[in-house]
């Protein structure tokens, strides 16, 4: 009787919880419903340039947001179906890329600010890449001016930076209109003018940064950016903890689910085992 009785005792205590079961599958049906929608806005992006707007895949929005959108959805099928069917092997992965992705955030969080200067040297070369295809993207253009325009800024260090690329670049072989000019973003907008000047970039590059300050912002985007990090760090940590929060949830409620699902595994191989003994 001893050992029916612990049989018994363990049958109380070993089940798989619906609530962690439902939890976890509600949990990943959220995300990979927003991995769709990322996957759609992707590809509706991707498909909508012209044919020769090829900017380059690491400055693409659409390829990252496809990139991205692709690995959710591997991620979160895995946690959808592991949680419904009880299938530890599906959990397993589930779980364990999770918990890869998450640190590899943190790696990266205290390598970007162990070696913030290597950060900032591959910033400044994104930076210059992305002002290389400002025109061949309307994407990544957009992209650009929304960030100059937001930070009150002109080209990577200074506005002098937009003669890297072909159409701005101020060189006399240069046949282009837009030839020593800068982006309309950089321009500086009052807010009393009637009338905008949209040409007001043009030959801003002919002119020194005394004289240019008067039309255009002349200082460079990588400097404002970490300005505003290092103001914002409450905001961004902040941030980085609600991206953690989802993360270290799954993990938690998968590995419970696993833990569950082998002691359910467990007392069923047990009571096979004694079930042909009635004196046990």
């Amino acid at each position: 009787m001893g050992r029916r009785g612990a049989a018994q005792r363990d049958e109380e205590f070993s089940f798989v919880s619906p609530v962690v079961k439902y939890l976890l599958f509600f949990f990943n049906t959220i995300f990979w419903i927003i991995s769709v929608v990322l996957m759609a806005i992707g590809v509706y992006a991707r498909i909508s340039k012209h044919e020769t707007a090829m900017a380059c895949l690491t400055v693409d929005p659409s390829i990252l947001l496809l990139i991205v959108g692709v690995l959710m959805f591997l991620l979160t099928f895995c946690g959808c179906v592991g949680s419904l069917r009880e299938n530890i092997c599906l959990l397993q992965t589930f779980c364990i890329c999770l918990t890869v992705i998450f640190l590899l955030q943190l790696v990266a969080g205290i390598l970007g600010f162990v070696f913030s200067d290597k950060v900032r040297y591959k910033v400044t070369e994104m930076i210059n890449n992305a002002i290389k295809h400002y025109r061949d993207d309307m994407d990544l253009q957009n992209l650009i001016d929304f960030g100059q325009k937001e930070f009150a800024c002109c080209g990577g260090i200074s506005f002098m930076d937009w003669s890297q690329n072909i159409y701005f670049n101020c060189t006399e072989e240069n046949p282009s209109r837009e030839r020593c000019a800068v982006p309309f973003s950089c321009c500086l907008i009052s807010k009393d003018e009637a009338l905008i000047n949209t040409m007001c970039g043009h030959g801003m590059q002919k002119l020194e940064m005394m004289k240019a300050s008067a039309f255009i912002n002349t200082s460079g985007c990588i400097d404002k950016l970490v300005n505003w990090i290092h103001s914002n760090l409450f905001l961004l940590g902040g941030i980085a903890l609600g991206l953690a929060i989802p993360q270290l949830v799954g993990i938690l409620l998968s590995q419970v689910l696993i833990n569950q699902i082998q002691d359910q595994i467990k007392l069923q191989d047990y009571t096979l085992q004694h079930h042909s003994d009635p004196w046990s």
